[in-house]
């Protein structure tokens, strides 16, 4: 038996970054570290910037989106739409040198980086408020979930529901990252060194390539009625690669839905990678 867990049903970016982001301006504003500045800065490539250029229109805050050169079309209009500045880097992907290049980026501008990467507030946000939705959930209907299959970006999601239930259940955790030389939004290679993935115990990590991360999209579109993100999709490929591995009831982590990604989708459909 197997559930998916439906993180597009959050509203400010349809995705798992609400969670995060609510709680990294949260916490923020409560030490005092927004309320001088009124800005923030922030490297993403997708879902946090919308997340926090949506709530920062909420708190009256001016938001700067620094994006990796990759970034979809799609994301750069919903950016802009909400208000954000979008500054687009020559980055090929978030990594540290992009990290430092924004956290100094806001030194120079007196703005506040809350810094996703690194700031402790996105793994307390799925340790404290998302596992313990989940398990509750599970509870409802009389279930314990025995592996968790979850995408790895910032590796925050993983880690908190890895800390979570391995405490109290000992579930296997499951994570997905793309193959070699393949780029599949949200997820990213444990070369990029995430951070939390290291401070807890993950089962087994599966690679996917981002056509098997569309296909899977498109399989649960066409079964399912669901129209899932390219991470969510890499969830379902690799689900299907160790499911007999792990018997038991699985939760899959679908972080969001597949609107922002139609120019992938599009790119598959018409015979292109």
């Amino acid at each position: 038996m197997y559930f998916a867990k439906l993180e597009f049903f959050n509203p400010f970016s349809r995705s798992i970054k609400d969670r995060a982001v609510f709680n990294l301006i949260m916490n923020a504003m409560k030490r005092g570290d927004i309320n001088g500045t009124r800005r923030l800065f922030e490297a993403t490539s997708g879902n946090v910037g919308i997340a926090m250029a949506a709530m920062s229109n909420v708190f009256g805050i001016e938001f700067r989106a620094y994006l990796p050169k990759p970034t979809p079309n799609t994301t750069q209009t919903l950016l802009k739409v909400l208000g954000a500045e979008v500054v687009k880097t020559e980055f090929d992907v978030i990594d540290r040198e992009m990290i430092e290049f924004v956290k100094k980026e806001a030194e120079k501008a007196k703005a506040v980086n809350l810094n996703q990467f690194e700031n402790d507030d996105n793994f307390e946000a799925h340790y404290r408020y998302t596992a313990r939705e989940i398990d509750e959930q599970l509870k409802s209907i009389g279930q314990e979930a025995d592996v968790i299959v979850a995408g790895i970006g910032t590796s925050g999601h993983i880690a908190g529901l890895a800390k979570y239930f391995k405490e109290r259940y000992g579930t296997k955790v499951v994570g997905v990252v793309p193959a070699k030389g393949e780029k599949i939004p949200g997820i990213k290679r444990l070369e990029t060194k995430p951070k939390w993935f290291f401070e807890v115990e993950i089962d087994e990590v599966v690679e996917v390539t981002q056509r098997e991360a569309i296909e899977g999209s498109i399989q649960v579109a066409r079964r399912d009625g669901l129209l899932i993100g390219l991470s969510s999709g890499a969830v379902v490929k690799a689900f299907e690669r160790i499911r007999d591995k792990y018997p038991g009831t699985a939760v899959l982590i679908f972080p969001d839905d597949g609107f922002k990604y139609v120019e992938a989708f599009e790119r598959y459909l018409s015979g292109g990678r």
